[in-house]
C-alpha cells in the first residue's frame, strides 16, 4: 500500500469516527429546565458525551493533518490553511468539554446545598451553557472555513470527482446559514429547519469518507502533478 493509498484510508476513518461520536456526544439532560439537577443524577452519561466531544474534535484535527502531504503539493496555502482551522476547531470542542465537566461539578455542588432557589448557581449554570454553545457555534464556523478550504482543493486538483467537490462547496454555505439562524435565534439548534441545512454536508462528508476509503485518490492527477514536477525540475 503506498502512502497516498495510506493517508486516503485514515482520513475517511478519521471523517466517519468524528461524525459518529458526533452524534453519540449530544447530551440531552443539559436541555431540561431541572438540568442543575438531572446532570449531577445523570453524571455518567454528561461525561461520556464530553468524551465523545473531545474524541469529535481530536479526529477532526487528524483529518486536515493526514490530508496536508497530499493537498500542499497543489495548493500549500489553503491545505496550511484548513490544518489551522481544523485545530481551532478542535480546540473549540475541547473549551465545550470544559464546560460540559464543569456543569457536573456546579450541579453536585448544587444539590448538596440542597438545590436552592438562589441565583448563583442558576447564573452560573447559565454562563457554563452559554460558554458550551458559543464554543460549538465557533467550532462550526472553523469547520466551515477548513472544509471550504480542502473541498477546494479537491475541486482545484480532481483528486476526488468533481461532483462530489461541487457538493461539498454547496452543502457547507448551507451550512452556514444554518449556524448563522441559530445564532441569531432565528432557528433552534435541532429544528427541522436545522436539520435539512445540515443534511447536505453531513451526507457529503460520509459519502467523501467512504470514497477515500475505498477509491482513494485519483491516481491519474496524482500522476499529472508529478509529471509537472519532475519537468519543473529538469527546467
Amino acid at each position: 500500500m503506498n502512502s497516498n493509498r495510506k493517508i486516503a484510508i485514515i482520513a475517511g476513518v478519521l471523517i466517519i469516527v468524528g461524525m459518529v461520536v458526533g452524534v453519540l456526544s449530544v447530551v440531552s439532560v443539559i436541555e431540561e429546565p431541572d438540568y442543575l439537577i438531572k446532570v449531577s443524577a445523570n453524571e455518567n452519561q454528561v461525561i461520556i458525551g464530553a468524551l465523545f466531544v473531545l474524541i469529535m474534535g481530536l479526529a477532526c484535527a487528524g483529518i486536515a493533518i493526514w490530508l496536508y502531504p497530499v493537498l500542499k503539493k497543489h495548493n500549500e496555502a489553503l491545505a496550511l490553511g484548513s490544518v489551522g482551522f481544523r485545530i481551532i476547531e478542535t480546540v473549540l470542542h475541547i473549551v465545550g468539554v470544559i464546560g460540559l465537566l464543569s456543569l457536573v461539578t456546579l450541579s453536585q455542588e448544587y444539590v448538596k446545598a440542597g438545590a436552592p432557589d438562589a441565583s448563583y448557581f442558576q447564573s452560573l449554570g447559565t454562563l457554563l451553557l452559554a460558554a458550551r454553545d458559543w464554543a460549538g457555534v465557533l467550532g462550526s464556523f472553523a469547520f466551515i472555513l477548513g472544509a471550504l478550504m480542502y473541498y477546494y482543493i479537491f475541486y482545484q486538483s480532481k483528486l476526488i470527482p468533481r461532483w462530489l467537490s461541487v457538493w461539498g462547496l454547496i452543502g457547507v454555505p448551507l451550512w452556514i446559514a444554518a449556524e448563522l439562524l441559530i445564532m441569531f435565534g432565528l432557528i433552534e439548534s435541532f429544528s427541522t429547519n436545522a436539520i435539512l441545512l445540515d443534511i447536505p454536508i453531513a451526507v457529503n462528508e460520509m459519502v467523501l469518507a467512504v470514497w477515500l476509503i475505498v477509491k482513494g485518490f485519483n491516481s491519474s492527477a496524482i500522476a499529472s502533478l508529478s509529471a509537472k514536477t519532475d519537468i519543473n525540475e529538469i527546467k
